[in-house]
């Protein structure tokens, strides 16, 4: 029997991010998938090692690449449009549970289990946290690109969602931020090349 599962996850590279909004460089769920899952090992590390808070890097980074696996059937709907009120949110949400179901089913019965637990990390609050900070820092670092290259149209992003990092209140984020935001603001000649 054949299972669809890696087939689907192969297509997050076809659905774009910013529907709604001009783009300097178009953004797909997968490659905003990957920097979400750096991201958020790097906020597992710093929780675990700064702060000397259990926490499981791996895990985080793992939820994290699956954390809008579910886009693959539903597509992106644009964060304004989202979060417009309850109603809308909520049958949302049932449209991306009924997503989850679909992308468990396109799996063998032994792994369905593990992948659950991945693509609903979501539903475990100390996981989610840490994973939609990663989420939103991703957006908030799409947003800095986007400014530096000329592109005026994601200033308010920018600033809504740094205001939303922040008011997360969560010592990680803030950490990161502190020492590496600033680094998103540079050009590869002020980074430093192989001299």
């Amino acid at each position: 029997m054949d299972y669809d599962f890696f087939a689907f996850i192969s297509r997050m590279k076809y659905i774009d991010r910013w529907s709604l909004m001009r783009s300097t460089e178009r953004e797909n769920v997968q490659e905003h998938s990957h920097m979400t899952a750096v991201l958020a090992h790097a906020l597992g590390l710093i929780r675990r090692e700064v702060f000397g808070r259990e926490c499981r890097p791996e895990a985080l980074a793992a939820a994290a690449l699956y954390h809008d696996a579910p886009e693959i059937l539903t597509g992106d709907l644009p964060t304004p449009v989202k979060y417009h009120g309850a109603l809308l949110h909520k049958a949302y949400d049932e449209v991306e549970g009924l997503a989850v179901e679909k992308l468990l089913s396109s799996l063998p019965e032994e792994l369905r289990p593990a992948y659950r637990e991945l693509l609903e990390a979501h539903t475990r609050e100390e996981d989610y946290l840490l994973v939609k900070a990663a989420d939103r820092l991703s957006a908030y670092i799409k947003c800095v690109e986007e400014r530096r290259a000329g592109n005026r149209e994601f200033l308010s992003a920018e600033r809504s969602t740094r205001q939303r990092l922040e008011e997360m209140a969560l010592p990680e984020v803030a950490w990161f931020l502190e020492r590496f935001a600033g680094g998103f603001e540079k050009n590869l000649d002020e980074l430093g090349t192989l001299e």
